[in-house]
């Protein structure tokens, strides 16, 4: 099929957060061109704008694909509309400009027969500048203050007793079947996710895990893969009576979270991963290794993770952290026996897959501090693209957490929030 890109760039003289404030708003009709507009949403929670334009009866259906409020990046694909186009897929991104005032640049590909090819590219150049002469003669109000987040729902503790019996931190019972699980890091513990927790907890039933051998779980009779832990995510499901879940991960749980949504898709309504995502599954196995044995020093030496603790939260601790934000992970590094850690550190770096980003069929969040040394912005933008890329039917967010570190959940504890519930209340419930 023959394909056609069409780039249009301009400026823009109000500051880049000014103009996203407008066109950063996906389902608004702030065009020139827009009649009506109505705001839609597909079986997986996926935004879709339904609009008329001035002098047409068409209605033109469009899906946001990707969407990052952190670098002012929107992606959108046509779904109906446009006559004989087989796919139309456009990007929308605002940057600052040398000598102030804003970059807007718009970009579409086009794949349509020859003898309409060019048609749509004409017109598509046509809309994208003049919603750019649009956007350059606005006037916007002040963006509304933040409200405060509302109250959080309490949780209690729970055990689900087998081998190995596992600890959970619950929110009550909702009248929705989908469920909301938290999956800390390897330094880490569900006490980390409390505050996220009693925010989910008001939309959908939250639970926070303590993996195996963390906190109040144990170990398995052998070493721990990540089978395992997908057992652990299916026996919750179970005994907590969800028909789909959301997984929510940091790090060493992110990469659970992806682990078990390259084997059961089917099962999830959503997906949030921070801090991470691919884990060791990328890395070469001499890497792998080199990894694992740095990590072991200690252990092997006869350290436990409450001596090397003050050493490890300088690496997760961004430069804005307090002294609490300091002292509550030193307390989730410290309490970790040293046999769960070392069950932890072999099992992050025997990967069984790298990811294949295709079986990706349900929204994706993607978060990371932005002084994150371990899974840096420009690394979770990558993979981000990736998925945007690779998923059949995207619908990737992606977000930056201002000035957090690596453990962006418990040093931004309200930003983190504010991005999650958006991305939870978006879900079919």
């Amino acid at each position: 099929m023959p394909r056609d890109q069409v780039h249009v760039h301009g400026h823009v003289p109000l500051p880049p957060e000014q103009v996203w404030q407008v066109a950063g708003d996906f389902c608004a009709a702030w065009h020139p061109a827009i009649r009506e507009i109505v705001v839609d949403r597909d079986a997986r929670g996926a935004l879709i704008r339904a609009f008329r334009v001035h002098g047409e009866d068409t209605l033109y259906r469009e899906q946001l694909t990707y969407r990052s409020d952190s670098d002012r990046v929107l992606g959108y694909t046509h779904l109906e509309g446009i006559a004989g186009c087989e796919a139309y897929d456009a990007r929308f991104s605002v940057a600052p400009a040398e000598g102030g005032g804003s970059s807007v640049l718009w970009t579409a590909t086009i794949r349509a027969p020859a003898v309409r090819l060019g048609q749509i590219a004409e017109g598509t150049r046509a809309v994208f500048e003049a919603g750019i002469a649009a956007l350059a003669v606005l006037r916007v109000a002040p963006a509304p203050a933040l409200q405060p987040l509302p109250h959080p729902v309490g949780s209690t503790s729970m055990m689900v007793d087998d081998l190995p019996r596992l600890a959970l931190s619950v929110t009550p019972e909702t009248c929705g079947r989908t469920l909301c699980l938290f999956l800390h890091g390897i330094g880490g513990g569900r006490g980390n996710w409390l505050p996220q927790l009693g925010q989910a907890g008001r939309l959908m039933r939250a639970a926070a895990l303590d993996l195996r051998g963390y906190g109040d779980s144990t170990l398995g009779p052998r070493q721990s893969t990540v089978d395992d832990y997908c057992a652990d995510i299916l026996r919750l499901r179970s005994v907590l009576g969800a028909d789909r879940l959301v997984l929510v991960g940091l790090s060493y749980g992110s990469w659970i979270a992806t682990s078990f949504a390259m084997r059961h898709p089917e099962l999830l309504a959503g997906l949030v991963l921070s801090g991470g995502c691919t884990g060791m599954s990328e890395a070469g196995p001499e890497e792998r290794e080199a990894f694992r044995l740095s990590r072991e020093v200690p252990l092997n030496a006869g350290q436990v993770p409450a001596d090397f603790a003050p050493a490890v939260v300088k690496v997760l601790a961004g430069p804005e952290a307090d002294e609490a934000t300091r002292q509550a992970l030193h307390a989730s590094m410290a309490a970790i026996p040293a046999a769960t850690y070392r069950d932890a550190l072999v099992c992050f770096t025997n990967p069984l897959e790298r990811f294949d980003f295709s079986k990706l069929t349900m929204p994706v969040l993607l978060m990371t501090g932005e002084h994150d040394r371990l899974a840096p912005p420009a690394e979770i933008r990558g993979i981000a693209g990736r998925i945007w890329d690779q998923a059949p039917h995207p619908a990737v967010q992606f977000e930056v957490i201002a000035g957090a570190g690596h453990v962006c959940n418990v040093e931004c504890p309200e930003s983190y929030s504010r991005f999650l519930t958006g991305f939870l209340e978006a879900l079919p419930r």
